[in-house]
């Protein structure tokens, strides 16, 4: 992991430190603190990588764009590039106490499978609390990642074959995660999905559901109902919530104008911005900004 920037947020990139360099890194969350500063481990980060985090032990909360998980054993999060995260903390801001493991890997690295699509994209849930039974099976596929990858690192494997083994290893472990039920207990329908798909295209330029609902074919009524299903939100608190997020991330992460922002994300007036914020947040931008700093 390389750090960089000064703002708020902290950009992290890829950067494997073992020789072999492959596309994926498995590590305790106690190795990650010890690498990490301690004034980066404890401010906002970015990333543009996957990570996984499996707890056995220990407490902390961690954030994921803006909202609280809490880590106890058996919390398995998932974040994904471009997501803004606080590593697990107690309450005294350190970083947390966590007996976890960590999977760093690239969008490129984990094998092509139909399967775990889902599991990679960037509209499924973050967090999950692991049932005993569940527990068990992630902690035995990580541990496989684990010893793999520290027979990569010693030479006591072929690095070609080693590095291929880690990828399906990874592969199976992201189809696990593909099984796990969503916030509603249903899997995800296609409607919901391609919706998220066009809503990352055009959150900026509209929220409308109707405009969605037409470029995919469906009625308003359909396309809500989809929603729902997959979720428990309508389309439109869908689309209000991400436009939110992307005005958290810009407030946190750059020095730009509250009332440029705005017009970025389609508010012609800073007013309708800062009475959008604050709905959908509950602080308005400003305070919402000083917070973060």
């Amino acid at each position: 992991m390389v750090e960089n920037g000064h703002r708020v947020v902290i950009e992290i990139a890829y950067d494997n430190p073992d020789p072999a360099h492959p596309g994926v890194e498995v590590l305790t969350f106690e190795a990650l603190k010890q690498r990490l500063k301690s004034s980066v481990a404890r401010r906002p980060s970015r990333l543009d990588f996957h990570q996984l985090v499996l707890v056995r032990g220990g407490e902390g909360t961690a954030m994921v764009d803006f909202v609280p998980h809490p880590c106890t054993r058996g919390t398995l999060l998932h974040l994904r590039p471009g997501q803004v995260q606080r590593l697990p903390s107690g309450a005294d801001g350190r970083p947390a106490a966590l007996d976890a493991v960590l999977l760093l890997f690239t969008a490129d690295f984990p094998p092509p499978l139909p399967a775990t699509h889902a599991a990679l994209d960037g509209f499924g849930p973050v967090a999950w609390q692991l049932p005993p039974s569940e527990f068990g099976a992630f902690d035995r596929a990580a541990a496989e990642l684990e010893a793999e990858y520290a027979a990569l690192r010693t030479g006591a494997a072929p690095a070609g074959l080693s590095s291929a083994l880690l990828r399906q290893l990874l592969g199976a472990f992201l189809i696990r995660i593909a099984r796990l039920p969503g916030p509603t207990g249903e899997p995800s329908p296609d409607l919901y999905l391609a919706f998220r798909r066009e809503l990352e295209r055009s959150f900026a330029t509209t929220r409308s559901v109707e405009e969605y609902a037409a470029r995919l074919g469906y009625s308003p009524r359909t396309l809500t109902r989809a929603c729902l299903a997959a979720t428990g939100r309508t389309a439109k608190q869908l689309a209000d919530a991400r436009v939110a997020l992307q005005a958290q991330r810009l407030l946190a992460h750059t020095d730009l104008p509250v009332a440029t922002i705005g017009r970025a994300l389609g508010f012609g007036e800073p007013t309708n911005f800062g009475k959008f914020f604050t709905r959908e947040t509950g602080r308005t931008p400003g305070a919402f900004r000083r917070a973060q700093r």
